[in-house]
């Protein structure tokens, strides 16, 4: 079975479009987003929601204050703020904490990512939402996507599918961020990817 080509079907949904759709993107540092803001920017309305309750205090408000900053210095989106939620986060991986990165922890981490952006989207009336992290080399794009079209079928917002790392995106990010003097940390963001690095 061939994978299926998310980049491919992100480039058919946006020249599909009619006018400029509002999108929610979830956002996970500033340097992933920064290659899929660039992206983006030109066919959607972005709103970026950094929601990540996998992430620990002092790096959570490091990484929110470099999105931030980015957006201002850029005008490629604007921000949504939400609450952290980490016990949120704790409380849906108990039992997962000895798994391997990129495990079933990951995996749950992620749906509960995607399904608040969902939720967000639903309730604020977006036509489409999607993640930065596709982005990294190191996170599987066909389980992202494949979350992303049960919350389309679930809330009623379309997904945008996406593959950022294809096409250098990976590359583009660390040069945006060398341009854009941006914080560029090393793990994924959890206590668990910390003691694995």
């Amino acid at each position: 079975m061939n994978a299926r080509n998310f980049n491919k079907l992100m480039t058919e949904q946006i020249e599909g479009l009619e006018g400029k759709p509002k999108l929610l993107l979830h956002c996970c540092c500033a340097p992933c987003s920064s290659t899929c803001l660039k992206r983006l920017k030109d066919y959607f309305d972005i709103t970026a929601l950094f929601y990540n309750p996998n992430i620990e205090d002092g790096e959570y408000l490091r990484r929110k204050d470099e999105l931030i900053r980015l957006l201002q210095t850029t005008g490629w989106g604007k921000i949504l703020d939400c609450d952290h939620e980490k016990d949120k986060f704790y409380s849906a991986i108990k039992g997962l904490e000895r798994e391997p990165e990129g495990g079933k922890r990951c995996e749950v981490c992620f749906n509960l990512r995607l399904e608040k952006t969902a939720q967000i989207a639903k309730e604020n009336r977006f036509d489409y939402f999607t993640t930065t992290l596709t982005l990294s080399p190191l996170k599987n794009a066909t389980l992202l996507n494949e979350i992303g079209e049960g919350l389309e079928k679930k809330y009623g917002v379309k997904w945008l599918y996406s593959d950022f790392k294809k096409g250098n995106g990976y590359l583009e990010s660390i040069n945006l961020s060398k341009e854009y003097n941006l914080y560029r940390q090393n793990y994924c963001g959890c206590v668990y990817s910390v003691q694995k690095s």
